[in-house]
């Protein structure tokens, strides 16, 4: 995280013998065929989740139980089944992975040139920034994670480290790269059905919030950014927001109406509480 942490089912007919010759039925499309679906047929199918809706965020230790409706997990850690039950007890489901930095342990860390990898993340062991602005090279590792996203059966994604351009990187970035490289994004979830978030990254919200269906925020009582989301809410798009530190008490008294609140240990475990 950027400050802390962070089937088709195809029916079958069977038909009774008769002197007339069955219909042909269309050969099943392949996974590629399924991440290139229609704009129109996939918009139809996205989640859009409001404002009001209660969410946890669990990234380290046992999966446990959550009264929450929306679950924030790892893509990779996160078994299909998982979800399958998640979806079972009526709640949608979030699929986390990295855009903006390169983690050093993930199966497909070979598939990033050295050209595209920059500076550490501070407090990150392991982890370094990505050079957005090569989106032609980042794009295709990020689709094939948002494939496995889909596969699993996530309603969402929830791209890490898009404010990069905060920072020392390595690289010039600056905000106007980190929307490009949103829309990119949010381009390719779409075609797979899936939902997208903004996460953090508050200075691209305005020309955000119609490639986006929600938005993922840590902290900002602490960095006094709060009020930066309210556009958001007033579109009708859901705000899920966590804070590290301060008792929930004071934290649900001074956050809008309307945000998705949880207050959570810095590394991410079960431990949740709510407003």
């Amino acid at each position: 995280m950027t400050r802390l942490l962070p089937l088709l089912v195809t029916a079958a007919l069977t038909l009774s013998a008769c002197a007339v010759a069955p219909p042909t039925v269309p050969a099943a499309p392949t996974t590629t065929q399924l991440a290139q679906t229609s704009p129109m047929a996939a918009a139809k199918k996205i989640w859009r989740p409001k404002p009001g809706l209660t969410w946890q965020i669990q990234y380290a230790g046992k999966l446990a139980a959550t009264q929450a409706n929306v679950v924030n997990l790892d893509g990779v850690e996160t078994s299909k089944a998982q979800v399958t039950k998640l979806h079972a007890q009526g709640k949608k489901v979030i699929c986390y992975f990295n855009a903006g930095g390169y983690e050093n342990w993930r199966a497909d860390r070979k598939k990033f040139p050295k050209s595209v990898l920059g500076k550490p993340l501070d407090g990150w062991p392991g982890e370094r920034w990505l050079d957005i602005r090569k989106a032609k090279k980042l794009l295709p590792i990020m689709k094939k994670r948002m494939d496995q996203c889909k596969a699993k059966g996530f309603d969402a994604v929830d791209p890490d480290n898009m404010d990069g351009y905060q920072t020392a990187t390595g690289f010039p970035l600056k905000s106007k790269h980190a929307l490009t490289y949103l829309k990119a994004l949010s381009k390719a979830a779409h075609q797979r059905g899936l939902a997208i978030g903004l996460k953090n990254a508050t200075d691209l919200i305005g020309k955000a919030k119609g490639l986006v269906e929600f938005a993922v925020n840590e902290e900002c009582l602490e960095y006094d950014e709060c009020s930066a989301y309210l556009p958001l809410l007033k579109a009708g798009k859901a705000v899920f927001h966590v804070e590290y530190t301060g008792s929930i008490d004071d934290i649900c008294k001074q956050v809008p109406a309307g945000f998705a609140t949880v207050r959570k240990h810095p590394q991410l475990d079960a431990w949740e509480q709510h407003c």
